[in-house]
């Protein structure tokens, strides 16, 4: 599939945001961090600001995005429509958890349940992010059980990441937030390392005999190529990527993605004195990583309709 900027933006900028929205109400409600205003206030601000410039890049790659609000209507069966619906209902209780840690000085009683259920409504939108990739069968690399589970991880992950940045800046204990970063990025490895060996090993359940219903008679090839030029399907359906390349770029993103690691378990073994720098490389050492995790999520796709184009 053609990766599009928009797209990779979105889902990179905007799970970071829910992400680091969830964390950041999981460590103010079990009381893993103080009434600290600096970090409540950057994080929230950098959780909606990521959240809503990933919403609204999503639409550049509409053909008309003047005309975005009609998918909402469509709740009933696409994912897309619960995506866009869960979004612009998250900001709600998001609102007033933070109006109620910053301005009424409160996070227990009513601010700690609008807390809980923005944290749900960010993990419900990124869950309904990763079933609009996950129910689309013609797209093997996508329609199976890692895609979910690798979109809610590295959410997560990015998430933590921003926060134990902000933690080391301000001297907050990384503790437990720490620790948890360290665990997201351990298993969104390990996910997507599993996630690489289906798509790298399966065959697929389609193929020329089974889509024109002619497999039964033997090996099905086309008398003629389909086409004399590109054409749309083969720039947005048939994208294509070197295998050669293709390793290249999970090599940089999986010793982009150790470094990271590396970097936020150095406090465990050494004394630092310049935490907030390591944690600042960490964290865009990670996030180089999660772009390019994005871009091969799509490029490494491929539709069943390129199999008429010999794909």
């Amino acid at each position: 599939m053609h990766p599009a900027k928009s797209v990779i933006f979105f889902t990179t900028a905007s799970g970071a945001g829910y992400g680091l929205f969830i964390a950041l109400v999981f460590a103010i409600n079990l009381g893993i961090i103080g009434p600290n205003p600096n970090i409540i206030l950057l994080a929230s601000v950098g959780s909606f600001l990521l959240v809503t410039l990933g919403l609204l890049s999503s639409t550049l790659h509409l053909g008309h995005p003047e005309r975005a609000w009609r998918a909402l209507s469509q709740w009933r069966s696409s994912w897309l429509s619960r995506e866009g619906i869960l979004a612009i209902l998250t900001y709600g209780p998001a609102i007033l958890y933070i109006y109620g840690l910053l301005y009424l000085s409160e996070s227990d009683g009513w601010v700690a349940v609008m807390g809980w259920i923005s944290a749900l409504m960010c993990l419900l939108t990124v869950y309904a992010t990763s079933m609009i990739y996950r129910t689309l069968k013609p797209i093997q690399a996508w329609s199976n059980k890692y895609t979910m589970p690798v979109y809610l991880l590295m959410s997560l992950t990015s998430g933590l990441i921003i926060l134990n940045f902000l933690f080391s800046v301000y001297g907050e204990p990384l503790g437990i937030i720490s620790f948890a970063t360290l665990i997201g990025l351990l298993v969104t490895e390990i996910i997507k390392l599993l996630y690489w060996r289906f798509i790298d090993t399966s065959l697929g359940t389609s193929d020329l005999g089974t889509a024109t219903g002619l497999g039964d008679m033997g090996v099905v090839t086309p008398l003629e190529k389909p086409h004399t030029e590109d054409n749309y399907l083969l720039k947005e359906m048939g994208f294509k990527i070197a295998r050669r390349h293709s390793r290249k770029l999970r090599n940089l993103f999986l010793s982009l993605w150790i470094f990271s690691t590396a970097l936020i378990a150095i406090p465990y073994f050494f004394t630092v004195h310049n935490l907030g720098l390591i944690s600042l490389a960490a964290l865009i050492l990670a996030s180089i990583a999660t772009i390019i995790e994005r871009w091969l999520f799509f490029a490494e796709a491929k539709h069943t309709v390129a199999l008429y184009y010999n794909g």
